[in-house]
């Protein structure tokens, strides 16, 4: 369920642009879902493009381009679900998001450096879709990968170890944050 939200300064895309830029994007949200290009998987695969105005952009304490890179001003918040990726996934998509937006801006692949990548992650049970709650567990499902890959091993390692945490600080049963696959039970 990764979401992307690009913030750029206005007039900085045109609908063409926008919409280039979108299917790029797009390929790297199913990229970085482990390859989940199916109808759901992409009916989860969302972008966003949020157009600031020039007084409320602000790099160095000012507005103009004093201390901005080519290929301009970009921010984007990339939304995952929490324990998605290790550091490695998170680096790599650092750098596809970067890489898309420089192409698409038809900048020199070195350009960059005030294309600023942020990875929001979301608290297990704190996803929803259709009035319901949904979790890596269910997302797995829904759009086609398999919990038997080395992803999900990895997903279902990090949150084994969480459960364990909580057990030991004793935190409350229902405190959330854990698969629903997994109870907070000693030792899980």
């Amino acid at each position: 369920m990764p979401i992307m939200d690009v913030r750029y300064p206005a007039g900085g895309l045109d609908k063409a642009a926008k919409a280039s830029l979108a299917a790029r994007l797009t390929d790297v949200l199913i990229r970085m879902e482990g390859g989940a290009n199916t109808r759901k998987g992409r009916a989860f695969a969302w972008v966003l493009f949020t157009e600031m105005g020039e007084d409320d952009f602000w790099v160095g304490g000012r507005t103009d381009d004093e201390y901005v890179a080519a290929p301009g001003k970009f921010l984007v918040h990339v939304t995952i679900p929490e324990g998605y990726m290790n550091a490695f996934h998170k680096s790599e998509v650092h750098a596809w998001v970067t890489s898309a937006i420089v192409d698409e801006m038809k900048q020199d692949r070195a350009k960059g450096d005030s294309v600023l990548v942020v990875i929001d992650e979301v608290i297990e049970g704190n996803w929803g879709a259709g009035g319901k709650t949904i979790s890596l567990d269910t997302i797995a499902d829904a759009v086609g990968q398999s919990k038997d890959g080395s992803r999900f091993k990895w997903v279902r390692s990090y949150y084994e170890a969480k459960a364990r945490a909580y057990a030991s600080a004793g935190y409350p049963r229902d405190a959330g944050g854990l698969l629903p696959s997994l109870s907070m039970r000693e030792g899980a």
